[in-house]
């Protein structure tokens, strides 16, 4: 495993019991404002760290959960955290995971978000195809970007989604802020299954899924228990893979339940 990166944190408010927010691939402490913001109104110091190779935290060529695991420990070591109602989305969650299982010292309280301990082979490749074949520096503006993605892309919120990543540097040049060589690299470590057989952690733990997902399967329920004893699950019928964003409400409920 590499040596733990310095993550970039940003404080989304709140004086009480710390929670730690993490969120998913191609994302950012960003996309956890909000419902960041709704967790610490309901009693919560939310911290919301950028991932290596996302945001503004450093780049790093290991993208294995062991090495995104350390970096959120030695960033909870740093701001002397812990234990943590930890909280991940999606390649977040899968982190969220391997660090309880690594230092359940850490975690007084697990909370996993629309992903399982297990591979997701079929996900997001044809979107890095698509980011990888863009011609950055014949782009004229983000809308060009938008509609060279279309073809490949041809979810509209997808697209917006994968464009948040996109920026200039000094001199106006377009380049992608995450680490696009590294994370297409590591596609198959970070849609691999992040535990092995026979792990567990026996701490306080709930899955949440969006009922419109099938990233969290009725099928993956045994394996779920057979990891983490003490977990339950909420579905939020009305969500998709995102339930901060979709049913931003019923999360914090869920969250804090």
């Amino acid at each position: 495993m590499s040596a733990p990166l310095t993550l970039a944190v940003r404080e989304l408010g709140g004086t009480g019991a710390p929670l730690v927010v993490l969120h998913g691939l191609l994302g950012s402490a960003r996309n956890w404002q909000s419902a960041g913001v709704a967790l610490a109104e309901r009693g919560h110091r939310v911290v919301a760290p950028d991932l290596r190779n996302h945001g503004v935290s450093p780049w790093g060529d290991d993208c294995g959960y062991a090495a995104l695991a350390g970096d959120v420990v030695a960033c909870l070591e740093r701001l002397a955290l812990g234990p943590v109602h930890l909280v991940g989305h999606s390649m977040g969650g899968k982190a969220a995971m391997r660090l309880a299982m690594d230092r359940p010292d850490l975690v007084s309280r697990l909370t996993v978000v629309d992903i399982a301990p297990r591979a997701y082979a079929d996900r997001v490749r044809v979107e890095f195809a698509a980011m990888n074949a863009l011609d950055l520096a014949n782009l004229t503006s983000r809308k060009d970007a938008e509609a060279r993605l279309t073809a490949q892309v041809p979810e509209w919120g997808m697209r917006q989604f994968i464009l948040t990543n996109l920026g200039q540097d000094a001199e106006g040049r377009w380049r992608w802020t995450v680490n696009r060589v590294a994370l297409t690299a590591g596609l198959p470590a970070i849609l691999g299954n992040p535990l092995a057989p026979g792990e567990v952690f026996a701490g306080p733990t709930r899955f949440i899924r969006g009922g419109k997902s099938d990233y969290i399967r009725d099928a993956d329920w045994p394996d779920l228990r057979a990891h983490f004893p003490s977990a339950d699950l909420v579905t939020l019928p009305e969500s998709g893979h995102n339930p901060h964003f979709d049913a931003r409400a019923g999360f914090v409920d869920a969250v804090l339940a």
